[in-house]
């Protein structure tokens, strides 16, 4: 994990660019973020830093953080979180912030996917469910049989069934900055990721930028070709103006 912050996600809305793109984008707070501890190889065996956001009084921390957070001079903050090989140099007391990335960057956005509680299967996982007719006799939302009357004879391990979805950590990777307000330590990232409005989240280097080429090429294609159209168009006018002042 080269680079990351520790993030607030606070909504969305849309921006557009010079050639009159719309884009939606997702708004994170991600500053400012306190350098609490620097570890090394030399005292803790491998190379990490620990970042801590937003501030937080010492009375709701317990002992423990609290003792390990003024261990190291810093302030009481809600969250913590260690990065591993952090590429920039940086000592404790410093703050890092929006200006760590880049516009055009690509990022992974790590959140908490929102809690649903418990489901059925057709909302859990997509099953078709049965009839919705007077002669399906109440089996409209079940998932239906699980077991075999054979060997082995019992419910497979694995099986998709009801239980409770969502309130669990997911990662959206490859998602491009399309802005970044280092005054205000806001990122504007294209698309969305998981987690509510409000929620914590990481904001990091992406990890797999070629698994996703075809999207990041169909992106650049299109801007190139909404850059000739307006080319194009200018040309066109310049044209017509011309052959006006020739008559």
């Amino acid at each position: 994990m080269p680079l990351g912050l520790l993030g607030k996600k606070l909504g969305h809305t849309r921006v557009y660019d010079a050639d009159g793109i719309l884009t939606p984008v997702t708004v994170v707070l991600v500053g400012p973020n306190r350098v609490i501890q620097v570890k090394t190889t030399e005292s803790d065996g491998y190379n990490a830093v620990q970042l801590g956001f937003d501030d937080q009084k010492e009375s709701r921390l317990t002992k423990p953080l609290l003792g390990h957070i003024k261990k190291h001079n810093a302030a009481a903050v809600k969250r913590i979180r260690e990065f591993r090989d952090f590429s920039k140099e940086v000592k404790p007391g410093e703050t890092v912030g929006a200006d760590l990335f880049a516009v055009g960057q690509f990022v992974d956005c790590i959140g908490v996917t929102k809690g649903r509680g418990f489901e059925g299967v057709v909302a859990r996982w997509g099953f078709r469910g049965g009839d919705m007719t007077h002669g399906a006799k109440g089996w409209h939302r079940r998932s239906g049989a699980i077991g075999q009357r054979l060997f082995p004879g019992t419910v497979m391990r694995g099986m998709k069934m009801p239980g409770h979805m969502g309130a669990v950590q997911r990662t959206a990777q490859n998602l491009e900055i399309v802005q970044v307000r280092k005054d205000d330590n806001i990122l504007l990232i294209r698309g969305n990721f998981p987690g509510s409005e409000g929620d914590y989240c990481v904001v990091r280097e992406a990890k797999k930028i070629g698994i996703n080429s075809k999207r990041h090429v169909a992106i650049l294609t299109a801007r190139k070709k909404a850059k000739e159209a307006a080319a194009n168009a200018g040309k066109k006018d310049d044209k017509k103006g011309a052959a006006a002042k020739k008559k």
